[in-house]
């Protein structure tokens, strides 16, 4: 067993477990801790708790310290410094006509590294253009090229519901999302309706997957459509269901009725 906090670098980031050592440590409170690069400034957002052994990556590192103002300070000038190599890694790209597409640069908090987030379409060659930022910068350089989903969760947007994305906001880790998930809760099968404007299928089909697969953990699940069926009024057959109301429409012959899954018995399947 281990006691660990969870701290996040970024907003919606993943979260990283730390040893919190003799520290007093809290959620909420800003640490300085030591990572694959270098020294960075994160949020707890999990406070100390016991895990597992399988639950974390070894070797554990420890928190550090609690930030201080100056460290807040220091986080700032870093962001005023990644709008500045921003613009010129973007003028040397032009300069080598290289095509590729900045989306992000992060420094390091200890200035220790910078990388460039990047997309294209294909793999690029980049040494010459790494050669150049090194000699502006006087520091290590990293050109990362990324994906469509993580550009959209680095640069945020607005969803088809009017909201935030939930990438850019609140979801730590990318899942497989899959076009049975739409399907299983009853949405239009067009790309256009099921797609983030990262063009990938929206990531809340698969969060929100569970309630319609299994009625959200309930014991009654949904009647097939096209199913014959039971009722208190009489057989009939499914014509729709609707996963929100836990309901399903019924054709009985003379007449159709919105009934709840509880109400509603499919026949057995006979062999003709």
């Amino acid at each position: 067993m281990f006691t660990v906090v969870g701290v996040r670098f970024k907003k919606a980031g993943k979260i990283y477990y730390f040893e919190p050592g003799d520290l007093s440590l809290e959620s909420g409170q800003h640490v300085i801790v030591e990572t694959a690069r270098g020294l960075e400034y994160g949020e707890i957002v999990i406070g100390p708790k016991t895990v597992q052994e399988d639950e974390i990556v070894a070797p554990l590192k420890k928190v550090l310290r609690v930030a201080t103002d100056e460290d807040a300070v220091k986080v700032q000038e870093n962001k005023r410094k990644e709008g500045e190599a921003f613009k010129i890694c973007e003028q040397k790209i032009r300069v080598h006509g290289l095509p590729m597409n900045l989306v992000d640069v992060e420094y390091t908090f200890d200035i220790n590294k910078i990388i460039f987030y990047f997309t294209a379409e294909g793999r690029i060659d980049f040494r010459e253009l790494v050669k150049d930022l090194a000699a502006v910068f006087r520091t290590r350089i990293e050109l990362r090229q990324i994906g469509v989903r993580d550009e959209a969760k680095m640069m945020n947007g607005i969803g088809c519901c009017g909201r935030s994305l939930c990438c850019a906001t609140f979801l730590g880790d990318f899942e497989p999302v899959s076009i049975r998930m739409a399907k299983e809760q009853n949405l239009s099968l067009n790309p256009t309706k099921i797609s983030g404007i990262c063009g990938r299928l929206m990531c809340c089909l698969k969060y929100e997957n569970d309630r319609y697969a299994c009625g959200g953990g309930a014991k009654v699940s949904a009647p097939a459509i096209g199913r014959e069926v039971v009722t208190e009024e009489g057989d009939g057959r499914v014509i729709s269901v609707n996963q929100n109301k836990r309901t399903a429409m019924v054709d009985l012959g003379n007449k159709k009725t919105e009934l709840p899954w509880e109400a509603i018995v499919e026949k057995e399947k006979t062999n003709e």
